[in-house]
């Protein structure tokens, strides 16, 4: 029977209720699912021969697939989305879960290095897939310390330090010999001037200094200033225009674990998409000012290496200052209602400590 291709309309409850347990059954044991085993599990209060004509009409809609070699039903990326519709307002963590979530974070809540790797963590040991996260990324960073490293007779290196925490790296060349302790004078000369600026400020002062009498003075090491200040410049506008800084997973092995990836090949796949910031940076964008759970199921997902997987998502952090992504990625036989609570419920704890952190 031929599919519909439009998008199917709410259920009535006797065909919830049978989507709902397909999905469920199908979630813990990633067999299909026969009428028999329907009836015989879920109290569903009719007969196996009702159960298969519900079934027929849910296959009709898109919303069950029928696997050659098995009399049973498998959801459809379109039968989760349904479902993860009809229950995501409603999922919420229990109690004890929560208690023992805040408490793992109570131990860092001064580390702030440290809160995006124990989010990844925490969500991939409380739902068995994959934990991901983003640090909060600002708008706009800002300069915490720049040091000068001579590297020989005509080369230096770079360093700076961006207060969000980033370290960030570039080549000068020298305008001519230059002694270590030449290089450290420049580096004080410079600390003062731009520590705690933007990219922005740091353009300002760049301009200042090209007048008569800039603040960084005159003599033989002005234009190594000046080149100096337009390369933190351009450092500090790369890592402003990027959404994503980096990205840190958990659990790979939760997902490997899973028939659906029995080839490790299109695992690796997968977090290859994963590891390429533009991709989670675009995600990233959609989450921006969303205020709740997104679920980008199979097919749902761009890229074809990422049509057998979902990925549960939630920004954190503060709109217009910093902001990160957190969430779990895994097959689309996911356990999708406590894969949403667990995330709803660690992004809030994200907000809290970012306002911390910005208060």
């Amino acid at each position: 029977m031929a599919r519909r291709k439009d998008r199917p309309g709410p259920l009535e409850p006797r065909s919830e209720a049978i989507l709902r347990a397909i999905i469920d059954e199908y979630v813990a044991t990633a067999a299909p699912v026969g009428s028999m085993t329907l009836v015989a599990k879920y109290r569903l209060g009719v007969s196996p021969a009702t159960v298969r004509s519900v079934m027929s009409e849910l296959e009709a809609a898109g919303l069950l697939d029928h696997p050659h070699t098995s009399a049973g039903r498998v959801p459809t990326d379109a039968g989760y989305r349904l479902y993860v519709e009809s229950i995501a307002e409603a999922v919420s963590l229990a109690p004890v879960e929560r208690l023992m979530i805040r408490h793992q974070f109570g131990q860092v809540e001064f580390a702030s290095e440290q809160w995006f790797r124990l989010a990844a963590a925490t969500l991939a040991g409380a739902t068995q897939a994959a934990g991901l996260a983003t640090p909060a990324k600002p708008t706009s960073c800002r300069v915490r310390r720049i040091d000068l490293v001579a590297n020989g007779s005509r080369t230096a290196s770079l360093v700076l330090v961006l207060a969000e925490g980033p370290v960030k790296q570039a080549l000068i060349t020298l305008d001519g010999p230059s002694t270590q302790a030449d290089l450290d004078a420049l580096g004080t000369r410079l600390n003062a001037l731009l520590a705690g600026k933007s990219a922005r400020q740091v353009d300002s002062v760049l301009q200042g200094s090209r007048g008569a009498s800039g603040p960084t003075g005159s003599g033989p090491t002005r234009p190594l200033a000046e080149r100096v200040m337009e390369r933190i410049s351009a450092l500090m506008r790369d890592f402003d225009a990027a959404t994503v800084e980096d990205v840190f997973s958990e659990g790979l092995l939760n997902v490997m674990a899973a028939p659906e990836f029995a080839q490790s090949e299109k695992l690796r796949r997968v977090f290859s998409v994963l590891q390429d910031r533009r991709y989670i940076g675009e995600l990233a964008r959609r989450l921006a000012g969303g205020g709740d759970v997104r679920v980008f199921i199979g097919h749902e997902n761009a890229h074809e290496e990422m049509h057998d997987v979902s990925l549960v998502l939630a920004s954190y952090g503060r709109p217009g200052r910093a902001t990160g992504v957190i969430g779990v990625l895994g097959p689309t036989r996911m356990a999708y209602p406590h894969a949403i609570g667990t995330v709803r419920y660690v992004s809030g704890l994200m907000n809290e400590l970012v306002d911390h952190l910005y208060a």
